[in-house]
């Protein structure tokens, strides 16, 4: 793991984040290669080298494995370092440019695949809903940090949603198999997200 990822959170956080993502990675490799509905968590704990009920002190469901986004508090702490001088998407192009300029390629692949996932299984599908209200709060404590002042609410919806678009878009436009999916994903989502600060030229 890079530094960025191993110096987030304390000791027995980044442990814990360790782990989950250790997990995640068996049963992505699994869903993959034999697909999400036919893979046990049974198979994943096993491909894992740990017992189901270790499993599920990290993980209670098999979607959950799937929720799991490693990258989010990275991220937005991240932006919250970023010059209350910059909109929020400069800031958060900014943040994004560190971090996944960072990130090993292997690792930038599996959640490039986790986001796929959730997009193509109806199951979770839902879960992106789920995570709206984090991912939220997340970047209001984030633009607190970094500007001070407490953002418009309607505001922060219409560009979280906005954003998660873009990721969308990223993440699909990386799947043609032309070229390296992560170094596809970061030109993508900086291209994006420029465009996005411009205010969306036609």
């Amino acid at each position: 793991m890079t530094a960025t990822l191993e110096e987030h959170g304390s000791l027995r956080e980044r442990k814990k984040a360790k782990t989950r993502a250790m997990i995640q990675a068996q049963a992505l490799r699994l869903f993959a290669s034999q697909g999400y509905e036919q893979t046990t968590v049974e198979q994943i704990a096993a491909a894992a080298e740990i017992s189901p009920s270790t499993l599920f002190r990290y993980f209670t469901t098999k979607a959950e494995i799937v929720q799991f986004d490693m990258l989010d508090p990275i991220v937005f702490d991240a932006y919250g370092k970023q010059p209350a001088s910059l909109t929020p998407i400069a800031a958060l192009r900014s943040a994004m440019r560190a971090l996944l300029g960072e990130l090993p390629s292997q690792m930038l692949a599996e959640q490039i695949e986790r986001v796929r996932l959730v997009v193509a299984v109806p199951e979770l599908r839902s879960l992106v809903l789920d995570d709206s209200e984090k991912v939220r709060a997340l970047f209001v404590e984030a633009e607190l940090a970094r500007t001070g002042s407490q953002p418009d609410s309607f505001a922060v919806d219409v560009l979280i949603a906005a954003i998660t678009g873009a990721i969308l878009v990223a993440v699909e436009s990386s799947a043609d198999g032309s070229g390296d999916p992560a170094v596809d994903f970061n030109r993508t989502l900086d291209r994006a997200l420029e465009l996005l600060e411009e205010g969306l030229p036609l």
